[in-house]
């Protein structure tokens, strides 16, 4: 769901403080938890039989087709736009249903199509916990209240047995870039730093990853 380009150099220090290497490593851990993010996420979204509607987010993307990438906003009647094919209804259908439709589409166009459809943002309030808890999922903020990272890793059963709790990522989209937050559930829980507990926004993406042995 997320992604960040970043282009780097060869290691050397560049005379801000900053070494090279460093932003490196710290960009290859993102990249590597944006692709494990994007997987689950994929996963729960098919599983979860949501129904898209107009006003949510999708990013769209066909199997070696990289220009054919896009990020569509279904309009009010169901329909986005694509290239190739002009309109088409996506909404009222759930991603797997909406991605064979656009699939059978492009098929007059490109040899067996490959379509994988994302919610990026939905129109209702939603974010999701993935990674290192019981129960994978999305959860819907209710209306006229708040719900916070530990709130809702509880709410999908909590932790696994591997799960680093004290390098929890929540991952956000402001202005179209992600902004990446790092909360550390074991200074909330057992410290009782409570203000450490961020309230989730809409589309956020709680993170919690593995544990390094």
């Amino acid at each position: 769901m997320f992604f960040i380009l970043v282009s780097c150099a060869s290691t050397q220090d560049t005379g801000y403080g900053v070494n090279i290497s460093t932003e490196n490593n710290e960009a290859n851990e993102i990249e590597s938890i944006n692709n494990q993010v994007f997987d689950d996420l994929s996963d729960v979204q098919k599983s979860s039989n949501y129904v898209l509607q107009a006003g949510d987010l999708v990013e769209i993307k066909v199997f070696m087709e990289p220009d054919m990438d896009r990020v569509l906003r279904i309009s009010y009647n169901g329909t986005v736009t694509y290239p190739l094919v002009g309109n088409v209804k996506i909404g009222g259908y759930c991603v797997s249903d909406a991605e064979q439709q656009l699939a059978e589409k492009l098929k007059y166009y490109i040899r067996n199509p490959q379509v994988s459809m994302l919610i990026k943002e939905y129109s209702n309030k939603m974010v999701y916990v993935l990674g290192q808890v019981k129960k994978p999922s999305e959860l819907s903020i209710p209306p006229e209240k708040s719900i916070t990272v530990l709130e809702a890793i509880t709410s999908v059963g909590g932790f696994t047995d591997i799960a680093n709790t004290s390098k929890i990522k929540v991952l956000r989209m402001e202005k179209g870039k992600q902004k990446s937050i790092d909360v550390d559930v074991n200074a909330i829980t057992k410290q009782g730093n409570k203000s450490l507990d961020i309230e989730l926004m809409p589309g956020d993406v709680v993170f919690v990853p593995q544990s390094m042995f």
